[in-house]
């Protein structure tokens, strides 16, 4: 079970809410919309998975419908008002929208579509087209924050779209969310994302070295890190990943195949729009280094383990 630590949900009316992928992120995610009072349908590849989410949030439903399973996208979405999705990559996005069982079959004109996916920026505005021909709304969303923004409702959602979709999401999304901010048209939230991995993959190798460096010296790195945490170095990755790396611990969340799947898409946008990305790519060829040495499951932060 991937648990979800109490939050304090602001005052929404109920709406009827389908929730597609419960992986890491998706679980706890669904899980606040369902204490925040909300009435959820939940789909996963894994019905298993489906069914066990509804057994652990059925008590939040406190005298409003149970939570309920449903075996396809298409059913999932036919009574929603609003759908979220968070599965794993483009094709992942497109078999649980398109098609005679995906959402877009199933939902009602008008319906919101959110997708919380790490997807390319051509998914997000072929899908937002085709929901628009559709009389449907489509979101690009994507999150950033971890599998412990998720569980304690603290993830920074960045999004794409027309205003008045982002309008409908917005107070919804506040269950799992402490930011979630309309950046431009359709595309501009996976844009935003993609920003948001070249910042961690530059800052992950910097305090890599770092570490690496101090230890070779022979500092005693956590004391380094607790006193330079307080000046200009100071950074999330620092105070989050910082003494669990010299402690040689990489079990916190992330993971370095999402991070290669993540900077594929910044680097094929790359190539489109020309912008040059010299330290990502190179990174991107560190975090391949790792996955060679057994680390595909690893968090991010053990591109250190390149260095000892």
């Amino acid at each position: 079970m991937n648990s979800i630590n109490p939050k304090n949900y602001e005052a929404t009316p109920s709406r009827q809410i389908a929730f597609l992928g419960l992986g890491v992120m998706g679980y706890p995610m669904a899980g606040h919309l369902a204490r925040a009072g909300h009435q959820v349908t939940v789909y996963n590849r894994s019905a298993a998975k489906s069914l066990a989410w509804c057994t652990e949030f059925a008590p939040a439903a406190a005298g409003k419908p149970a939570p309920r399973h449903a075996p396809t996208p298409k059913l999932a979405a036919a009574q929603a008002d609003i759908i979220f999705c968070c599965v794993g990559n483009d094709d992942d996005l497109r078999s649980v929208t398109l098609g005679p069982d995906g959402a877009f079959a199933g939902m009602k004109p008008g319906a919101l579509f959110v997708d919380h996916t790490t997807a390319s920026a051509n998914v997000a505005r072929e899908l937002s087209l085709a929901a628009n021909k559709l009389g449907l709304r489509f979101v690009d969303a994507p999150v950033s924050g971890g599998q412990a923004g998720a569980q304690n409702g603290l993830l920074t959602v960045m999004c794409g779209g027309e205003q008045a979709a982002f309008d409908a999401a917005q107070p919804v999304a506040m269950a799992f969310s402490k930011a979630f901010t309309l950046l431009g048209e359709s595309g501009a939230g996976q844009l935003a994302k993609m920003v948001n991995q070249i910042c961690i993959a530059g800052l992950v190798q910097g305090l890599s070295e770092a570490i690496a460096f101090g230890q070779r010296a022979g500092l005693d790195m956590a004391q380094v890190l607790d006193v330079i945490g307080k000046g200009a170095a100071q950074s999330w990755q620092m105070d989050n990943r910082g003494k669990t790396m010299v402690a040689d611990k990489f079990d916190f969340g992330f993971a370095v195949d999402w991070m290669r799947k993540d900077l594929g898409l910044v680097l094929d946008e790359a190539k489109r729009n020309g912008a040059r990305l010299p330290v990502t790519a190179l990174v991107d060829q560190f975090y391949a280094d790792v996955q060679q040495m057994g680390g595909r499951r690893w968090d991010t932060s053990s591109l250190i383990k390149r260095l000892k």
